[in-house]
């Protein structure tokens, strides 16, 4: 999506380790009229596909999927990193490693949330390694719900996680695709 690819060139930044920092305009400040142009981009890529609920993890996903969640017109689920004193029991729960953090969670979410008959789209900001995905990705299917893809606002092409998770028969749909970065400059995919 050249949209995007242009406002990464011109407000991204590449730090140290191939970090791409968008905290300006996606994760930390949230540019909400730019995320309503890429939730538009993604109800077209799923617009038949009957979903009933979108699914993210904590934090910087959750801005993004509600904004597409309502594209969709559908409830936003995220996984929780803390089971917290107001959470049952009764939830889904499974180990994610976070490439940013450099650290291991236990994602939760209700039971009372995912369902059998759901059909999930998953929504996050990045894709790189793939831990994420695969987490959220287990959960649903601990639920016994369909997952009917994930929307990724970028994906780290060179790295294995777009790959791996498009291995396992999940479709991907990323809005802008990297295919390097390096010296701070950053090339996409054609």
């Amino acid at each position: 999506m050249k949209l995007l690819e242009d406002r990464i060139l011109k407000d991204g930044v590449v730090r140290e380790g191939n970090i791409l920092k968008v905290d300006s305009f996606i994760n930390h400040q949230i540019d909400v009229l730019f995320i309503r142009e890429l939730a538009k981009e993604f109800h077209r890529l799923y617009r038949d596909e009957e979903i009933t609920k979108i699914l993210t993890i904590e934090a910087s996903g959750i801005g993004i999927a509600c904004i597409v969640a309502e594209e969709f017109r559908v409830p936003v689920v995220f996984a929780k990193k803390t089971k917290t004193v107001n959470i049952a029991n009764d939830v889904y729960t499974t180990k994610v490693e976070s490439f940013t953090h450099k650290n291991v969670y236990d994602i939760i979410v209700s039971k009372d949330f995912l369902h059998k008959d759901d059909k999930i789209l998953i929504i996050d900001d990045f894709l790189a390694k793939g831990s994420a995905l695969k987490g959220l990705i287990e959960l649903i299917r601990f639920a016994g719900a369909q997952i009917v893809g994930a929307g990724i606002v970028i994906e780290k092409a060179y790295q294995e996680g777009g790959g791996l998770i498009r291995s396992m028969g999940i479709r991907v749909e990323s809005l802008a695709k990297i295919s390097s970065m390096s010296d701070g400059v950053i090339h996409f995919e054609s």
